[in-house]
């Protein structure tokens, strides 16, 4: 496990299991790295959506597979269903999905790519430092969708042009965002899609900027 632990960081979590043994698996995890925090849970995705609409939750640590109510078998649709009526709802709470089976998650790919949130996939059948990692770069804001979810390299228009800007012409995010007429905070949210898309991830002692850049120069997208 990793042994920093957020003391001065005060969360809300909200974890979503319909199995009770990694529910307070999860639970417990979280209240190691994040002793201040509060952390609620639930065990379908109608109590789930129950919980986000009654209380400010900083970050929904989320099962893909689960009933929509009680009684109801767990099903892959209905954890879709949940993911998508969050980000539609709250466009930018921090989002991890746990799942050993990710590439359900295609459907979900448009709303995750308007998604403002930081948005992280953990894989079930890792250790929980592999999820503690997803929390932590969720709640910096960070995208993280495995390669199973994609088909080779994919770039929107718009992440190209922040990459042209950024890197042939020197340009800061304020002057990005006036050159292409948007906000500061939609080429912040461009650049975690872009980083998705590379492949690259926080990492310590390395500068995420210029990885970013080299990424893109090795792939092609700028000279």
């Amino acid at each position: 496990m990793n042994q920093e632990v957020y003391q001065d960081n005060k969360y809300k979590f909200l974890v979503v299991d319909d199995q009770e043994l990694v529910l307070y698996a999860t639970i417990n995890v979280l209240k190691q790295q994040y002793p201040t925090s509060e952390i609620i849970q639930a065990q379908t995705s109608q109590e789930a959506l129950n919980l986000a609409a009654q209380q400010q939750v900083d970050l929904v640590v989320v099962d893909l597979s689960m009933p929509e109510s009680s009684g109801q078998s767990a099903r892959t649709d209905a954890g879709i269903e949940l993911l998508k009526k969050l980000m539609d709802q709250y466009p930018t709470l921090n989002i991890v999905v746990q799942s050993a089976y990710p590439r359900s998650l295609i459907r979900l790919k448009p709303a995750i790519n308007i998604h403002e949130g930081g948005f992280t996939v953990a894989d079930k059948s890792l250790p929980m430092n592999e999820m503690l990692t997803k929390v932590d770069w969720a709640l910096k804001g960070v995208n993280y969708t495995p390669k199973e979810m994609r088909s080779g390299l994919e770039m929107k228009p718009e992440w190209l042009e922040v990459l042209q800007l950024a890197f042939k012409e020197g340009l800061t995010d304020r002057a990005i965002s006036e050159q292409m007429r948007i906000a500061e905070r939609t080429v912040r949210h461009y650049w975690t899609k872009i980083q998705d898309a590379l492949c690259v991830y926080p990492e310590p002692n390395k500068n995420l900027r210029i990885q970013t850049e080299n990424r893109a120069r090795e792939e092609g997208l700028i000279d």
